[in-house]
């Protein structure tokens, strides 16, 4: 939900609502900046009878000069210094009103005689829409891990309570709605799931559950035959061979067996054992025709690390033309189409041929945003061609205002080649990596940087190793036990103009790349023209690309406190920190997102 406050002494508040998420921007003329020393922030919560400030954790220096980690400050005295600000401790489905305290005098002696600008928000329910949407946490490097949990791993804790609080925290909503998703089949309803990894027991016994009460449960799981020997660089330097088991069939397979799932419901994903059997979707069909009428999706493997330690998201689609395009994809599949490895060449070439062509058919590609049509639009792979992946990254390049965008791994070529002839003057492009992007000194192709230039902005997943001023260190998702290849950013998803009118959601299992729609079993879902459905991605990116961006600039600043656009732990004891919102930096293009943003309702008193 979108909102707006009345104009106050030129100052005027802008909110995006998601479910936990509230995102904020402030217009300030310039004779409201003149002295102004930030922001007090108040939130007031009718319903559980609460008015308070909110925390910060940036403090004026000559009133604390030396703050520690534990250093806990509130607005009232320590203003906000930012005219972008979020709220990521918000309840579902509820109302709140936001007071904002202009101050300004010097920080021994505040001035607090100007006007506040009050706006009243209303969170997104959880449950309710045609799409629901469940982030994890996906920060277990994080202060608030470090200081809840002590960097200790779930099953470190020292109570089995603590243990399941660590785990709560982690997972938030995710896991419990996945759990109803699938109690909410029937006796004498179907599910029809498609998994790569299936190592998630109680995910797994949930299934098992459905089946004793009379559900009609089948699943696709990848069970390729991929064991090989490896010649692996040992920690000295020399070469030795490595017998590796095949994965993840050992391990889905076990999960069957420990979750007692009867084999006759599993189809064994075997064929084109050198690609990835990447879906994560369940369709849920309904009563004695088994008509499909919902779908879970998104970029959550059922897996420890998937719910509880890299960002992951779920997504409930209740749309019963988009649950039949999933049932025919999960049905194609279920034959374990394609090329099988004991075949001869000719024979696999036809095969996958065919299985491509299956694909493609099913969901043919839109030549351009103009052919998107409004609601959902499932997308499925492998597929022959770079269409798909053009369309994606145009949906970037061409967006009017504002994209956003995910990515596991690398940067695909096709985002590249369009967002680097993007000038300041262009729409806006934050990028979310799980890794730095850097030059691969393996790669034949010159490397191209993106950067301000370019009107783009990159955080990559990363955690604060060592203390830094009131910063404690961050353990990792690996040191936890969680996640052992992507780490921090698994979600896929990609936002064209998500404060637009015409907002375009794509999100699902693919990782935006050449692999992910030419080789691998993955699903997409465009969503256009949802609004709840975009404010809640929008929300949650901001909430991960600002934990994220921090933790960026300390690591490409050689592990220093930054004092740049990242900002210090101190505030400025003047009006000067509003210089940062000069017209074309990065500060003032994302005031302007919030302050240009369709369908804000004006509220405030």
């Amino acid at each position: 939900m979108r909102f707006k406050s009345k104009s106050v002494s030129g100052v005027r508040v802008f909110a995006v609502a998601g479910v936990n998420t509230v995102s904020f921007g402030i217009s300030a003329s310039a004779t409201a900046r003149n002295g102004l020393l930030g922001f007090a922030v108040e939130r007031v919560d009718v319903a559980a009878d609460e008015r308070y400030y909110m925390q910060g954790f940036k403090v004026f220096p000559s009133i604390i000069p030396n703050p520690d980690e534990n250093t806990i400050v509130s607005t009232y005295e320590h203003p906000v210094q930012s005219l972008v600000w979020d709220d990521f401790t918000a309840k579902p489905d509820h109302d709140y009103t936001y007071v904002f305290h202009p101050l300004k005098g010097s920080p021994k002696k505040l001035d607090r005689s100007a006007k506040s600008v009050s706006i009243a928000v209303r969170t997104e329910p959880l449950y309710g829409g045609t799409h629901d949407v469940f982030f994890n946490r996906g920060v277990a490097s994080s202060q608030a891990y470090a200081h809840r949990f002590h960097n200790l791993r779930p099953d470190e804790q020292p109570t089995a309570a603590k243990r399941q609080e660590a785990l709560d925290w982690l997972s938030r909503d995710l896991d419990d709605a996945m759990v109803r998703f699938i109690r909410s089949a029937k006796k004498g309803d179907a599910l029809r799931g498609c998994f790569y990894e299936f190592t998630y027991l109680p995910i797994a016994k949930e299934l098992r559950a459905a089946t004793t009460r009379g559900v009609d449960v089948e699943l696709i799981i990848d069970c390729k035959v991929n064991e090989a020997w490896v010649n692996e660089t040992q920690p000295d330097g020399t070469k030795k061979r490595v017998f590796h088991k095949s994965d993840p069939r050992l391990r889905n397979l076990d999960t069957v067996k420990d979750a007692k799932l009867p084999d006759a419901i599993v189809h064994r994903r075997e064929a084109r054992r050198s690609d990835i059997a990447h879906n994560k979707f369940i369709v849920l069909l309904r009563g004695k025709r088994k008509k499909p009428t919902e779908v879970w999706t998104g970029s959550t493997n059922l897996t420890e690390g998937g719910i509880h330690g890299q960002a992951n998201a779920g997504h409930w689609v209740h749309d019963a033309d988009a649950a039949q395009t999933y049932f025919d994809y999960w049905t194609l599949l279920s034959d374990d189409p394609g090329g099988q490895s004991d075949d001869d060449g000719s024979d696999v070439r036809s095969k996958n041929k065919a299985f491509l062509a299956s694909v493609a058919a099913l969901t043919p590609t839109p030549s351009s945003v103009d052919d998107i049509v409004k609601g959902a639009t499932p997308m499925f792979s492998p597929r022959s061609g770079p269409d798909l992946l053009n369309l994606y990254a145009s949906l970037i390049d061409e967006a009017n205002d504002l994209s956003c965008i995910t990515f596991a791994f690398t940067i695909a070529k096709p985002f590249k080649d369009v967002l680097s002839d993007n000038t300041s003057a262009g729409p806006l492009c934050f990028l979310l990596l799980e890794t730095k992007d850097a030059p691969n000194k393996r790669a034949k192709a010159p490397f191209v940087k993106l950067d301000a230039r370019n009107n783009v902005y990159e955080a990559w997943g990363s955690e604060l190793d060592t203390p830094l001023g009131q910063w404690t260190a961050e353990t990792t998702t690996r040191t936890l036990g969680l996640n052992s290849h992507v780490s921090f950013i698994h979600c896929k998803f990609l936002l064209r103009d998500p404060l637009g009118a015409d907002p375009i959601v794509v999100t699902g299992s693919a990782n935006f790349s050449a692999a992910s729609t030419n080789d691998n079993d993955e699903n997409m879902l465009i969503v256009r023209g949802d609004l709840r459905c975009a404010d809640i991605y929008f929300t949650e990116f901001n909430r991960l690309f600002n934990h994220y961006y921090f933790r960026s600039v300390v690591e490409r600043t050689h592990r220093q406190l930054p004092s740049d656009d990242a900002g210090s732990l101190a505030l400025t004891e003047s009006d000067k920190w509003l210089t940062k919102y000069k017209a074309g930096t990065l500060r003032s293009k994302r005031v302007a997102q919030y302050i240009n943003m369709a369908n804000a309702e004006l509220v405030g008193e």
